[in-house]
Order: structure tokens, then sequence, then C-alpha cells
């Protein structure tokens, strides 16, 4: 059987330069989730695995944790995946055979899936989808065992021209901010996690936001088309996809968005006009009649996110599967003009009165104190700051997890506590807490100069009265 059709050993470095990377984003998952499940969903967690085991079927959410959880096997499965990581980012997956570097790649996305399987509102984010897809179509990349395949190169760049098309297209049908080209004037203050150059782009000239804004419209829904087009035209294509992803990394916190959007445009890139391809053996037909397998699979799964897609009632984020093999995607379809946050405070007196003092937990990502510069976490994904992002646009985001939050605060968990980077009761648990809610706006160049601080802030409203440990809902 002829195999000519089947492999470009054109992208054999596209290849290597696109595993290593995902194994690298690999890495970053599984050790955000070992530092922090304990809180999120530990056994003494806020929102515990074992509670919603026995309200799913592992048909609706397949996890190894069905079979068996506990906090130390969790913790295994997570560090696990983060030693098989670090060995593909060493190049162990190109020097054993290619089945042993397929089942290295299908154990590290079984691994994750577990995981996100039931990390319920913690794992809501389209990243963790968009990784496992494309974590999927790794195990089938090969190795240096044979030449990459022509089928699974085409489904990475499908899967690419969903990421930046669907993005592209929630927007047009979103806010009316992407459209007048204005939503830049208010984005990079109300973004869920600011970095240290947010405060920046903020005070950039109206018109380049505009610009921006434009140039946004351009790399989503005009490049991606030429993903498919002969090279170098693809090839370029890709390159302006990974500048405008590195324009976002400089100017906010999006976990591995970004980085991940990167990897998938690097597998688009024509690796021989950067070097000589090396002679790579044909296919076993073994592996050639499982990536066509593969591809038809995913073909056929592809029809209702294709869907979605056209729909002038597209969905975000969405898998259409348990195993989140194709899924939907999309970002910021409405930008926020105002940035609202909550402040959870502690006090250790007995009794309240006009004067008691209250003092503020310091969260590791999201403002806090206005003095503080935003900080720089990506890809790092910090899950409790995402989510307190979210509950101050709407309570009822944090209908099932704040009341368990505060709960550990007023224990003193060192588990919850470790989330957080200051602890203002290193003694002793407080006797209340309270949550506010604070309009924040960066400042200008004059107060900045005048008073140090990045951000202003405005009491709002109460977002939960002063509360004890025998009161917590």
């Amino acid at each position: 059987m002829e195999w000519f059709w089947f492999s470009s050993s054109d992208h054999w470095l596209s290849r290597l330069v696109f595993q290593r990377a995902l194994a690298g984003i690999y890495l970053v998952a599984f050790l955000t989730a070992a530092l922090q499940f304990r809180a999120l969903i530990g056994e003494r967690g806020m929102l515990p695995v074992p509670a919603h085991l026995r309200r799913v079927s592992p048909r609706a959410a397949p996890s190894l944790f069905h079979w068996h959880y506990s906090d130390r096997f969790f913790a295994l499965c997570a560090w696990t995946g983060a030693a098989l990581a670090v060995a593909l980012i060493a190049g162990v997956g190109d020097a054993v055979p290619l089945a042993v570097s397929m089942l290295m790649w299908a154990v590290l996305w079984a691994l994750y899936l577990s995981i996100v399987n039931v990390g319920q509102t913690w794992y809501g984010f389209g990243w963790e989808s968009l990784l496992l897809e494309t974590g999927f179509l790794a195990v089938f990349l090969g190795n240096e065992r044979t030449a990459p395949p022509v089928l699974i190169l085409f489904l990475l760049r499908w899967l690419l021209f969903r990421v930046e098309f669907g993005a592209g297209l929630i927007k047009l049908r979103g806010d009316a901010c992407w459209r007048d080209l204005t939503c830049l004037y208010y984005h990079h203050e109300t973004q869920p996690m600011p970095n240290p150059l947010s405060w920046f782009f903020h005070h950039l000239p109206r018109p380049l936001h505009r610009v921006e804004a434009a140039a946004n419209h351009v790399t989503q829904l005009v490049i991606p088309v030429l993903l498919f087009t002969p090279q170098p035209v693809a090839s370029v294509a890709a390159c302006l996809i990974v500048l405008t992803q590195l324009w976002l990394v400089l100017s906010g916190n999006f976990a591995w968005l970004n980085w991940i959007t990167i990897v998938l445009a690097l597998s688009a890139v024509d690796g021989s006009l950067v070097a000589d391809a090396p002679d790579l053996p044909p296919p076993p037909l073994w592996y050639g009649v499982l990536v066509i397998a593969v591809t038809v699979l995913v073909l056929v799964l592809s029809r209702r996110p294709a869907l979605n897609l056209l729909s002038r009632h597209q969905a975000m984020n969405r898998s259409f599967d348990p195993l989140h093999l194709v899924n939907t995607y999309g970002a910021f379809g409405t930008v926020g003009r105002i940035r609202h946050e909550i402040v959870i405070e502690g006090t250790d007196e007995v009794v309240l009165h006009p004067g008691t003092v209250w003092r503020e937990y310091e969260f590791k990502g999201k403002p806090g104190d206005v003095r503080r510069l935003p900080r720089q976490f990506a890809p790092y994904h910090l899950r409790l700051d995402w989510m307190m992002w979210f509950a101050a646009l709407s309570p009822a985001y944090a209908h099932p997890w704040f009341g368990p939050l505060v709960e550990r605060l007023l224990d003193g968990d060192r588990d919850t506590l470790r989330l957080l980077r200051h602890n203002p009761f290193p003694d002793a648990p407080p006797r209340r807490i309270r949550a506010r809610v604070y309009r924040y706006r960066f400042t200008t160049w004059r107060e900045l100069r005048a008073t140090g601080a990045w951000w202003h802030r405005t009491y709002v409203r109460e977002f939960l009265p002063p509360t004890r440990l025998d009161t917590v809902d």
C-alpha cells in the first residue's frame, strides 16, 4: 500500500516544537491541579469530588475517580501527569517506539480528562476543553519514527480555525462595542485578571484602541481562512495569529488560552522554511488505519460545533461530548464597562461596633490593595481569583462555593489560605467575616504620580453581611 499522500516530512520541525510546547502546557495544567485541588475539590474542599461523583454517572462524566477517589489518589494522578509531561518535554516520546509514544500522550489526556470531569465550576473554562481536544489529536501525531500525518495536521488547523473564527463571530454577534471598535476602551481595565502592563495598555490613545479592535477582527475572521491555503501563505497566516496572541499575553492573564493557541498555530508552520527535513520512514499500516479512523470520527463530531458557528445563538466554550473531543470556543462576546471587585474582610473583635477594625484578605492575582501593581501569573491558572471576578458580575456565580469559602476562612483552613497572598489573621482565625463590593478603576497618570496607587476604588454595596462560623449557610 502506498502512503506517499499520508505524511508530510516538511512539518517534522513543527511537530517537534508543537509536542514539546504542548507538553509544557500540560505540565502547567497538572501543577495547577496538584497545588490547588485540596481547597477547591478535595475531600474537605469547597466543592468536594466525592459529593459530585454521587450526582453524576461515569457515562456523563468519564473519570478515573469514579473507580476510586481520595485526596492522595488525586495527588498521585496530578503529579504523575506532571512527571509524564516533563518526560515528553525532554524528548522521551521520540526515543521510544511509536506505540509507546502514543500511549504516553494518551495517558496524559486520560489523566487530565479525569480531572476536568470532576472539577465542576473550577474547571468550567474554555481552555480546559481546548487542552483536551488538542491533547487528543496529539496522541496521533506520531514521533520521529514516522513523518507527521497530513490528516492530523489538518485537524489541528481545523481546531485553530474554530478557536479563532468562533471568537471573532461571538464578538460581532455580541457586544455593540466590537462593531463600533470601542471595546478596548474598557477591556484592559475590566478583564478578569489584569497583568503588570494592563494599566499601560488601558492608557494607550483611543485611536490605537480602535486599531487594535479592527486588527482583532481581521485576525479572527479573515486570517484563519488562510490556514487552509498552500504554503507559504498558511505559514504567514499562522505567524500572524502567533503575533496577535503574544500581544494578548502582554496585556493580560488568560491562563494558558493564548499559549495553547500559539502552539496550535505553530503546527501550521512549514518547518522546511527553516530547516531541511530528515528522511523519515513511512508509517506502519496499523498507524495509518488508526489515523484515518480518528479523522473520520472527529469530522463526524464536528457537525454540531460547525452548526454552532453558523447559528445566531452561537454558544461559547461548550463541549458536545463527555470526552471533550470536539468543542466550541469563544471569549469576550460582552465587555464590561465597569469593574466590580469583592473584597473579603475579617475581624477578631467579639462585639461589632462602628469603630470595628476590619482587615482584608489579599488574593494572589485579583485586584485588592490599590497600591499593588497587578502581577503576571499566566499560563498558571489562579482558579479562585478567576471565580471571584465572576462572582462580582453576579452572585449566582458564587452560589455553590462562596459560603464554603467563608466557612473555611473562619475555620483557618490551611489549604484554603494557601490560595491567598496574605492572611491577615496568622495567629488565630477571625471571629467574623464580611464581603463588600467595590468599584475599581485604573488611576490616571496624575493620580498615580500623586498617590502611588494603580487603582481607585469606591464602595458600592454589601455582598455578605458580617458572618460567624455558626451562621454560615
